[in-house]
This record gives C-alpha cells, structure tokens and sequence, in this order.
C-alpha cells in the first residue's frame, strides 16, 4: 500500500471533521474500515472500478468529501442518488454522524453492501433505499424533503437535474460531481 496516499488522506481529514462529531470512535479507523470492507466485497461483486486501497482513500473518500467545500450545514437531510459503494453519501455522513442521510441505489447487491456498511459503521439515522431514482421521486414522503441533493458517476447532467429536482426542497442545493465532458 503507498503510504503516501494515507499520509494525505490524514492531513486532509482534520479540514472536513469536527473532533466531537462522532462518539462512535474515529473517523480515520471507521474510514479504514469502510475501505477493507470495500475491497473484501468487491472481489465478489463489483462495486467499483477503483480497487488500489489507496485510490479508494484519494479517488473515493476525498471525491466525496470535497461536497463540503461548498455545502456544509449542521441539520441537513441529504439524498444521495445512485449511491453504488456509498459516494458521496456514507463519507459524508461519517464526518457529519448528525446528517439524516438517505441513499438510492437501484442494484439490489449493492444496496445490500451499503446496508452491511451502515450496521458495520453504527451509523445512525441513514438509510438504504432500494429504487430507482426516477421512481422514489414520485413518493409523497421525498418529494420537495431534502436540503441538499448528491449525485456521483451516475448520468448525464440532464439526466441528473431531472432525477434530483424532484427532491430538492424549496432553497435546497444539488451538488453533481462530474468529470470530464457534461
């Protein structure tokens, strides 16, 4: 493992964390289990193409983190769509335990995987929904019921906006990391 890699991710920790958010133990040892337990489920199933431990750290981790850099609110409800392993959404609420953190994802073995992460973590107040985001926007009980929409590596930005609105309450931010081309 290139320990340059965790180096980073360690000084870049204390920028996203606040030292009493999370009496569940440490951040840093909750997020190196995340990544074993990543990598141990994907040699079963693929959950992503991403498999060196340290491109989880830099390439997943701080990806996901990087949505505090332009939201960051103490009461959030968040709606992760297409969550896959958990990007951005269980990062997120690692380093905010306070958030009420709804994740989507519409392939039944990786909803499966985020529900072992939620118990493996002791996350509290999230929750794993087996759907596809275009059918979730349709119930009453999400419709207009979030402060701030994510999404990672799931469709075109079009696609995205017209997945997310629904969501977003009145006020509410929808932040789409993208690469590359829109």
């Amino acid at each position: 493992m290139d320990n340059n890699s965790l180096d980073i991710f360690v000084e870049c920790l204390p920028v996203f964390t606040v030292a009493s958010d999370n009496p569940e133990g440490s951040i840093l040892e909750q997020f190196l289990r995340y990544r074993q337990e990543l990598l141990d489920w994907n040699t079963r199933m693929n959950l992503t193409a991403i498999t060196g431990p340290e491109e989880v750290l830099i390439k997943h981790f701080l990806d996901s983190l990087s949505v505090l850099t332009v939201y960051d609110h103490p009461r959030t409800r968040l709606l992760d769509i297409g969550s896959g392993a958990g990007f951005p959404g269980l990062p997120l609420k690692i380093v905010r335990p306070q958030w009420q953190v709804v994740l989507v994802e519409a392939t039944r073995k990786k909803v499966a995987f985020l529900q072992h992460m939620i118990e493996t973590l002791h996350l509290k107040n999230v929750e794993a929904v087996h759907a596809r985001a275009e059918d979730v926007g349709h119930k009453q009980e999400y419709r207009a019921a979030f402060d701030v929409v994510t999404a990672r590596a799931v469709a075109s930005l079009p696609a995205l906006l017209e997945y997310a609105a629904p969501f977003c309450r009145v006020g509410g931010q929808i932040i789409l990391l993208k690469k590359g081309a829109l």
